[in-house]
């Protein structure tokens, strides 16, 4: 009996494969869901750029201004 138990190789069963499964599904969602992330990363980080160049903008032609003004009331 005993030698019969250590010729036998293991067998895959219904439960088992369902789990191997699963977890390779599992692991096809997360890699999607880093891929999507890392897409979104991106994005924001264009948008922040663009953001700051506003920013920038708007503050150069308000010194602009200020600058015109002062060069003007100055004989």
């Amino acid at each position: 009996m005993n030698e019969l138990r250590r010729t036998s190789e293991p067998f895959a069963c219904a439960p088992g494969l369902r789990l191997e499964a699963h977890e390779r599904v599992s692991k096809l969602q997360i890699d999607a869901l880093e891929a999507r992330l890392e897409r979104f990363d991106a994005l924001v980080e264009r948008l922040e750029k663009r953001l700051w160049v506003t920013v920038y903008g708007v503050v150069a032609v308000i010194l602009a201004d200020v600058v015109r003004e002062i060069a003007m009331a100055v004989p």
